[in-house]
């Protein structure tokens, strides 16, 4: 059974994290309009160990402009990455006989979700277990492994730092794209109606700064006001269409842009340097500030 994620912004971080250090988490958003969050922070959305703290311990490749951040397996058809969609549920490695007795009620015909809720020690608990769609290179490597080896609908468990898990994949899909665009590949796009038309534009930044400058076609969706619009930006948005992000400098709207990868947006562009360098380096009649 899957559930439906509710938002919770600004609640106390979790302490266990099964993702790696090159996803992002905000809830608590600095006074500067275009400052880095800070990793220890929690921005609570579905799918939930996007809220979790990350463990210090994985390299990370750092992101490269007009590169695919996307990282993956191969499926076995084809060879192309793959993403997979993912529910489980976490108790103490001590626990044998909990897990064993959970194992058995799964067995039976006992729904994964539903045990999640009541037995979970992982904080995605209050969603049934459900951590969404995930690639290679973001989870601890046991339980990559596991989720990625697992036949799909069969309850698989895995043990990893943070106890024992059973896991279950729901479905995977080829995965999608997050790329960097720079501000000269963007302006020429822009002068295309049929762009304009076709593409989703969206401008995270707050209203007072759009307000000292903007590009046409872009919706105003203000960080600060995640808690309106992020529950309903699949109704709102269609995650098939290519879609646009853009920030002051380029770096809420990185956080964003992975955040919509991740809600199920096949095709997702942050524009390097944001709205600033698109000034500066093209259009020198858009203001700056």
């Amino acid at each position: 059974m899957l559930r439906i994620c509710q938002l919770r912004v600004g609640v106390a971080t979790p302490k266990p994290s099964l993702f790696l250090p090159s996803f992002f988490f905000f809830s608590s958003f600095p006074s500067s309009s275009h400052t880095s969050f800070p990793r220890s922070t929690t921005f609570r959305f579905h799918p939930p160990l996007l809220s979790l703290p990350l463990p210090p311990f994985a390299s990370v490749m750092p992101l490269k402009a007009s590169a695919s951040y996307s990282t993956g397996s191969s499926s076995a058809d084809g060879g192309r990455p793959r993403e997979i969609l993912v529910q489980h549920l976490l108790v103490k490695e001590d626990d044998q006989k909990l897990l064993l007795d959970l194992q058995q009620r799964i067995s039976a015909g006992e729904d994964l979700s539903d045990l999640a809720v009541e037995y979970s020690m992982c904080p995605s608990k209050e969603e049934g277990g459900m951590l969404g769609w995930v690639r290679k290179g973001q989870m601890v490597p046991e339980f990559e492994e596991a989720a990625f080896s697992a036949p799909l609908n069969k309850v698989v468990r895995c043990k990893t730092k943070f106890g024992w898990h059973l896991l279950q994949v729901l479905s995977e899909r080829e995965e999608s794209i997050l790329q960097d665009i720079q501000p000269d590949e963007l302006h020429v796009k822009i002068q295309d109606p049929n762009f304009l038309e076709e593409a989703q534009l969206i401008d995270v930044r707050e209203p007072e700064e759009v307000a000292k400058a903007s590009l046409p076609g872009f919706t105003v969706l203000p960080l600060r006001q995640f808690g309106t619009w992020g529950p309903e930006i699949t109704t709102k948005f269609d995650p098939q269409k290519d879609t646009y992000v853009m920030c002051h400098h380029g770096v809420r709207s990185l956080q964003v842009s992975k955040w919509l990868q991740s809600q199920g947006f096949r095709k997702v562009y942050n524009l390097s340097g944001g709205i600033h360098a698109y000034a500066v380096q093209v259009d020198p009649s858009v203001p700056t500030y």
